[in-house]
């Protein structure tokens, strides 16, 4: 594969974002299986355009178990 190969894969929609059950995103290419407690958001986009919406829906990195545990921790 050859850079210019690479960057092509970047325009294509070959990818599609995946959340799991503590609220992570990923990109994962559609070709492949999704893992295991994964599901799929929306239909496939090209990874730029993968990557804008979970920058866009995803503004707390900490798992959905930490954020939980933490606002009970406030609460008291």
């Amino acid at each position: 594969m050859t850079a210019t190969d690479a960057n092509a894969e970047d325009f294509e929609p070959g990818y599609q974002i995946v959340i799991n059950h503590e609220e992570q995103y990923s990109v994962w290419p559609v070709n492949r299986k999704i893992p295991l407690g994964w599901i799929v958001v929306g239909a496939p986009r090209t990874k730029q355009e993968c990557l804008q919406y979970i920058d866009e829906v995803w503004t707390d990195i900490m798992p959905l178990s930490v954020r939980r545990r933490s606002i009970g921790s406030i609460a008291q």
